[in-house]
Order: C-alpha cells, then structure tokens, then sequence
C-alpha cells in the first residue's frame, strides 16, 4: 500500500519534479560574490525543476577546481587563473605535475562568466596606513591559505609597494570563514581582498570600526608592473564610478579613496565551471534557466547589476579567457547561448 502510494503521489507531480537531476556544488563563503551566484544560480535552478544544487559553503576554490576536474564534483565557480596553474601544475597544483595537470584541466568546462570582485586595499582608520606604498614592517592580510586570491593579493602589495610577502611585510593568511575574525581581532594593520560591490565582508569588518578603502592609483595602474598584472592570467580590467561605489556602502562606516571620479582595480575573472563529461541536455538546460533568470541575478541584491555576467555575446578576452587562460565551454553551455540569439567565440569551443 505505501508503494502504490508512493507512486500515485509521483504521478500527480510534475514531470520536471520527477526527472530534477541532483548536482553537488563548492562555494565560498556567505557574503561573497561567488556565493551569491550559487545560491541565487541554484534557486532558480530549484524554481525551473531543473536542477537541485547541494552546495558546501566556505570552500576553498583551489581544491574544488581540482574536484570538477577529477569528476568528484559537478559545479563550482573558478577563478580562471586555477585552470591555468591546473594546466601546468604549478602553483597550489605543483604537487600534480605538468603531465597530470594538463590532463586534469582538460577535463574543465565553463558553462557561464563573470568578473564581479576587485582588488581592494583596506585598514582601520584607528590605525592608518600612512603612505600605501611605504607598507615596510606592516602585517597584511592578503587572502587564504593558497589560492587565486592569495595570488592577487600579493600582486597588489607588490605593485604598490614593491614588496613581496616574507620580504619588507608580513603576510597573514586565513581560510575564508576566518577572514572577518581575522582582521576585528587587530591581528593585521591592513588587508588586500577581491570583493564584489557592496562586499558583506567589508561592512561586517566596518562594524568593528571605521575603515578606508583604496582602488588602486592611476599611476601605478598604468605602470609596465599594473599593465602586466591586468593582462595576468586571471585578471580583468576593473572600472566603476566612484559615486557609486560609494552609494553602495552609504550608511556604513566606510571611505573610499581614489585619485579621480572612478574606482579603478583588476577584477577577478570568474568561470562556471562543470565536468567536461556532465550530460549536454542537462547543461544546456541549466544555462539556459541561467540565461532566464537574468533579472534575479541582477535585482535579487545590491551587488547585483556590479556582477558583470555573461548573459549577451562571449567574446572570450572580455571574460579573461582566449589568452594566456584556455578554457573551453561545455557543449550544452555554447548551444544556450547560441539558442538565446548570442554568439560564442571559437575560441571558446572545445
């Protein structure tokens, strides 16, 4: 009896209920821009009946990366530079090796872009940095463990100090979860983040006391180390009126800083990224319920319209991908795309 039950009450579902696949996800911590992708990317996916994501929270995304690429898992978001240190197995994959790293990243897919965290430099107005480009002797804080934005970080320090971490400063790293405790706690004198707009992090660690934000000044933007550093595997061009940034943080302790009218970083160039074997129906389905839920993405938070998603044309070096970064897209991710009246780069296909 609880059988035919069973599957009478199967029977008045609908039928996406029934044939809803179930995915596992990584990402990382509340208040960030990847997390807000994956939890709004998996209610509507939830509302579709296409797919139900069953995401970790506070992942380090070095080792999902190398999860996708193993097939242990299907989705996470990535920041491209892991797929090209994956492919060359260095870096966080120098364990892996050259040979095994190439064949692992092979195994990568995008199904979608977006760049939507730059680089910020921060500290307590109760302890100011004097000169950002004097930071000898300081303790930073300047990302997780390992990792893309522990590569950018350092990056940063570097391009506006000229110093390297263990070298004139000392640089502190957490996990993500850790990160907000981390810098409350008064164990650093400044810190160096990609953050989305308007970052919860950064108003979390304001409400511990006033901070000031920089961008990152023309000058040294436009220097042969900042145009190398924008051009770096992993990077993006980074640009939004000042006023704005400083609309989104209206109401909360914060000052940002900039030497004109625009906040100028490099931006942390994102793929979505699945197994390169995960099923095409199942993925075009998925970009294409992402495609449809555009304006979720885009009003569902104040961060939103500041994401920087694919959901137009992909060019390829726009999403920081074509150059030194050689990702493909899924199959089922180009047919979305090209279904919805946008074109794809060939450079973008497998």
């Amino acid at each position: 009896m609880r059988t035919l039950l069973f599957g009478a009450t199967l029977a008045l579902l609908p039928l996406s209920a029934v044939a809803q696949a179930t995915l596992t996800a990584e990402t990382t911590t509340p208040g960030s821009t990847p997390h807000y992708i994956d939890t709004t990317l998996a209610a509507i996916l939830e509302s579709a009946g296409v797919a139900s994501l069953q995401i970790t929270e506070g992942a380090t995304l070095t080792n999902s990366v190398q999860a996708v690429a193993e097939g242990q898992l299907d989705m996470a978001p990535a920041p491209l530079i892991l797929p090209f240190l994956l492919s060359r197995g260095i870096g966080p994959y120098s364990g892996i090796g050259a040979e095994e790293g190439a064949k692992l990243a092979d195994n990568i897919r995008v199904i979608f872009f977006n760049a939507g965290s730059a680089q910020i430099f921060g500290y307590y107005n109760s302890n100011p940095v004097e000169d950002i480009t004097k930071l000898d002797g300081l303790r930073i804080w300047n990302g997780p463990p390992r990792g893309a934005a522990l590569t950018s970080g350092r990056a940063l320090v570097q391009l506006f100090s000229g110093l390297k971490d263990g070298e004139g400063y000392e640089g502190v790293q957490n996990p993500w979860p850790d990160t907000v405790s981390s810098i409350t706690g008064g164990g650093v004198d400044a810190w160096t983040i990609p953050e989305g707009l308007p970052s919860g992090r950064q108003i979390a660690i304001a409400a511990a006391g006033g901070t000031t934000l920089f961008d990152v000044p023309s000058d040294l933007l436009n220097s042969e180390l900042g145009q190398q550093i924008l051009a770096a595997p992993g990077h993006a061009p980074y640009s939004v009126p000042v006023d704005e940034f400083r609309k989104a943080y209206a109401g909360n302790d914060i000052t940002v800083v900039t030497d004109d009218d625009t906040f100028d970083s490099f931006a942390t160039a994102f793929g979505q990224i699945v197994n390169a074997d995960l099923d095409e129906e199942l993925v075009y389905n998925i970009t294409k319920a992402f495609l449809e839920g555009e304006e979720r993405f885009v009003t569902s938070s104040p961060r939103g319209p500041f994401l920087n998603m694919s959901f137009g044309d992909i060019d390829g070096p726009s999403q920081g991908a074509c150059g030194a970064v050689q990702v493909k897209m899924h199959p089922g991710a180009i047919r979305a795309f090209e279904d919805a009246g946008h074109t794809v780069a060939d450079c973008l296909r497998p």
